[in-house]
């Protein structure tokens, strides 16, 4: 990748240039010549505004997309620049993905004020791809206040969202199935934000209420999220919270709180509850803020992308500086064989690569 093409793209940035920032986003992706240069350059406009990482999971049918345009729609209407982050899983066969997301939100991408790009995971297991936090740096770094990261249906190795994004919000639907069995999924213990969507079907009452007793068995009071009477708000019903207060007379959230996950209902189609759900983005944000656990998370983040950058860093270095892909062939026929085995030779490998004697 010529200096040039780099410096051009740079410029762009500096201008504001949404083609700039496309290019800089598939090179980052692509980790091509001069990315490093690129994300450097975005490091050092990162923190220093109110911008804000929102994650959105789910599983797959859970109507995510929707979900993530009507909050769009909301945030435009906030005055909020908005880039959106939309991972999907890869094909095993052709290292391709659907990338269906960026359609299913046509109706925001005429806006100059949102800027949607879809990512593959190319085979992360962790569900976002691996450059994902560098490209939530490029938009950051770009002017955009609010980043969506809507990410590929969940399970048990698929947490990486917590450590991505402030805020997660994990988005159920009635018939994602035994909704206890729902529950178990370890994702249950990352999310902010629950979101019952498309709460107007049959179950969808039942549902929240199995999500509110699960998170206060939890926390040992299982009962204190359950509602004498059904209501519309978003607010948690506790031993003296009889009625809900008005929403200018909500208290601002202290630090001694602690943070309990409000579970919300909505009907993304038809824009229902959506809201309530940007309230209590607002409201967890303050916590965090007046809890401290911004900065903490941010450093641990950091922490994070450090290591990461040093095992990416060594990684390509390993197999494309040193002769370790060599050995491993010349190897290959002894470990097929049972002469000997992979930990042998990963450690004859390291060994060699201790006394500089691969490169």
């Amino acid at each position: 990748m010529s200096v040039i093409f780099v410096d051009g793209i740079l410029d762009g940035l500096e201008r504001r240039d949404p083609t700039a920032l496309a290019r800089a986003i598939s090179l980052v992706e692509n980790q091509r010549d001069g990315f490093e240069r690129v994300l450097a350059h975005a490091y050092a406009r990162v923190g220093r505004g109110g911008a804000r990482r929102i994650g959105i999971t789910g599983p797959p049918g859970a109507g995510k997309s929707t979900l993530a345009e009507r909050l769009i729609q909301q945030l435009r209407g906030e005055g909020r620049r908005v880039g959106v982050i939309a991972v999907d899983p890869t094909s095993p066969f052709t290292g391709g993905a659907l990338l269906g997301d960026r359609i299913r939100m046509e109706s925001t991408s005429v806006d100059s004020g949102v800027f949607i790009r879809s990512m593959a995971t190319r085979g992360s297991r962790g569900g976002l791809a691996t450059t994902t936090e560098e490209v939530a740096d490029l938009l950051e770094a770009f002017g955009f206040e609010r980043i969506l990261i809507e990410t590929v249906g969940v399970g048990q190795t698929e947490l990486d969202i917590a450590r991505t994004a402030e805020t997660t919000v994990l988005v159920l639907v009635p018939e994602s199935g035994d909704g206890i069995q729902t529950l178990k999924a370890g994702v249950m213990e990352i999310a902010d934000i629950y979101v019952i969507n498309k709460s107007d079907r049959p179950g969808g009452d039942r549902l929240r209420q199995e999500v509110e007793v699960m998170l206060g068995l939890r926390r040992g009071n299982a009962f204190r999220h359950v509602a004498q009477h059904r209501r519309s708000d978003s607010w948690t019903v506790g031993p003296s919270d009889v009625t809900a207060p008005s929403r200018s007379d909500r208290p601002t959230v202290r630090p001694s709180d602690g943070w309990e996950p409000p579970v919300l209902s909505t009907v993304a189609t038809k824009g229902e509850g959506i809201a309530d759900l940007a309230a209590a983005l607002d409201r967890h944000f303050t916590y965090l803020q007046a809890s401290g656990q911004r900065d903490a998370r941010r450093r641990q983040r950091l922490r994070d992308r450090l290591r990461a950058v040093v095992e990416r860093t060594l990684r390509q270095w390993v197999w494309d500086a040193t002769r370790a892909d060599e050995l491993v062939t010349e190897r290959l026929d002894d470990v097929a064989e049972g002469r000997t085995n992979p930990y042998d030779v990963a450690a004859e490998i390291l060994h060699q690569l201790k006394g500089g004697a691969l490169p």
